[in-house]
């Protein structure tokens, strides 16, 4: 079915790997249904050996289930390996599963635990390994834990429910879930999701670096940097596949750009993590050129409404009627992506649901303020120093002035922002992209969960979001989500004015590091010639 709707033109490669990967299909059989070769894992032989030096904001360590920035887990993967990996081209990779199967009803997986996987300790890696990775993320009790948010259809009680996972063998695990969940697999792939050992008490994962990878922590300095060598007492299960670098050194030159040019023309860098705006074509200038994903990623401009006046629904709407997304995405994001539309769901994801557009009206927007008593409120609009949405943030409070709306703007810095970014009245997030639509509504929108950021609660919005979520087939998902995104644009929960394109500059001498979509730096796999 999925291959035809491809063929048919109703789906595009990318979400066909994606839907096709995640219910158990290998990549090699998906690639097949659509009457193409899967590609090839290297154009040139990858040469052994070499340090590479990456800019990238080091930031401290904790429990990977409360990761909550990609940085964190980038800078553990040399180690700390996951089950399934979301490959650039859409598709799911087994790491430490060799392949899974889902019932027709997505309410019954089967896992199969790769052979012959040894921990750095000399510990065998067994289904009982993943039986317990998976009561660690189901643990809601555990304060900022989003994999429990990902997790809800093996849970009650906020705890991994009774019979939910079967440990079958040694190589096999069966999760019984309580509702359909087409997304579990898929979620399993994300950042929080590193697969830590027993003995791992929760706290630093540097500091007690158990993993099934062929890397070793040497030095983890947050604000500084961090550094990363090739672990010599462990054969790796992988091994021949990956580990061609000696040595990763992250470099943590803070967030402004231009010390990033600097260390790049001073010969102090080999990459960078993200670029943005004018400093993509200057790296290109001197030698680093770019690479380019299409994402979902986006800013999240917020409300939340556990705070006054916020909790009014007319003072939302009014404040979106002022933003015109369009130019927000010009001055904010130099035009680098596509339009949003307010409410969290991308044309790239499966589900998405066209809708009317949204269309800005500055009268209507004071004249709905002064309705609701809010004509001469301040606002204020918070948001992180980053160059990108900062100028966000200004491009959206300078079209709220123009409508006669009193507004002003403070700016902090990373390390101020981020110990309160999900209590601020009124403030931006960055939101890395998932592969399906039903993942980050889950995340950021479902009531209580983890990372809902808006205080949003709608009994409507949770009870369609369970129909969406085991809903295997994207067209009749798309029905569903249709009346999801309605809410979310009719509730005012957001203004989100853009998805972006995301972009990584590198020398020319090193390979296997193009952007990823959803922030992935998997150094493993990177060698420079």
């Amino acid at each position: 079915m999925y291959a035809r709707e491809c063929a048919a033109g109703k789906l595009d490669r990318r979400e066909f790997l994606t839907r096709a990967t995640a219910l158990g299909v290998a990549v090699p059989a998906a690639y097949g249904l659509l009457g193409l070769a899967a590609p090839e894992a290297h154009a040139q032989e990858p040469q052994m050996g070499g340090t590479l030096r990456m800019q990238m904001a080091i930031k401290a360590q904790r429990d990977p289930r409360t990761w909550d920035w990609s940085e964190l887990a980038n800078a553990c993967r040399g180690w700390l390996e996951y089950l399934v990996d979301y490959q650039r081209d859409g598709s799911l990779q087994p790491v430490l599963l060799e392949s899974w199967e889902a019932s027709d009803d997505a309410t019954t997986y089967t896992l199969h635990v790769r052979p012959g996987v040894t921990w750095n300790n000399g510990d065998p890696f067994t289904a009982s390994d993943v039986a317990h990775n998976i009561e660690r993320w189901c643990d809601a009790s555990v304060e900022g834990n989003s994999m429990a948010s990902r997790m809800g259809s093996l849970m009650e009680n906020d705890a991994m429910r009774e019979g939910a996972v079967e440990v079958v063998d040694d190589l096999t695990v069966r999760l019984n879930l309580s509702s359909p969940d087409i997304a579990l697999i898929v979620s399993m792939a994300d950042y929080p999701a590193a697969v830590v050992h027993p003995s791992f008490t929760g706290d630093d994962p540097v500091a007690n670096p158990i993993g099934t990878g062929p890397y070793l922590p040497v030095s983890y300095d947050p604000g500084i940097g961090a550094v990363v060598e090739r672990n010599p007492d462990h054969t790796w299960w992988n091994e021949g596949n990956g580990a061609y670098l000696d040595r990763i050194e992250f470099i943590d030159l803070g967030t402004d750009p231009a010390s990033w040019i600097a260390a790049a023309e001073a010969g102090e860098i080999d990459l960078n993590y993200q670029a943005q705006g004018d400093i993509i074509d200057i790296f290109d200038a001197i030698g680093y050129p770019r690479s380019e994903a299409v994402t979902a990623a986006t800013i999240a401009v917020r409300f939340n409404q556990d705070n006054a006046p916020y909790d009014n629904k007319d003072v939302r709407l009014a404040l979106q009627k002022a933003v015109n997304n369009a130019i927000v995405l010009e001055l904010g994001y130099n035009d680098l992506g596509i339009v949003a539309e307010n409410h969290h769901v991308c044309p790239i994801h499966p589900e998405y649901a066209e809708l009317p557009p949204i269309e800005a009206d500055a009268a209507a927007a004071m004249a709905r303020l002064e309705e609701a008593g809010h004509a001469t409120t301040e606002f204020e609009l918070i948001s992180i120093d980053e160059p990108w949405q900062a100028e966000t943030c200004d491009a959206v409070a300078a079209q709220m002035r123009d409508a006669g709306i009193n507004i002003t703007r403070t700016i902090l810095p990373g390390a101020t922002f981020w110990n309160d970014w999900t209590k601020y009245p009124f403030s931006a997030t960055e939101w890395n992209m998932r592969p399906l639509g039903v993942q980050v509504l889950n995340l950021a929108y479902r009531t209580g969960g983890a990372w809902n950021e808006t205080a949003f609660s709608n009994e409507e919005f949770d009870s369609l979001l369970d129909e969406a979520n085991g809903i295997a087939d994207a067209d009749a998902r798309r029905e569903v989500m249709a009346r999801i995104e309605t809410i979310m644009q009719e509730e005012g929960v957001l203004i989100q004015p853009y998805w972006r394109s995301i972009f990584r500059n590198a020398a020319e001498n090193v390979h296997g590091a193009e952007m990823h979509p959803t922030f992935v730096v998997d150094y493993v796999k990177y060698w420079k010639s």
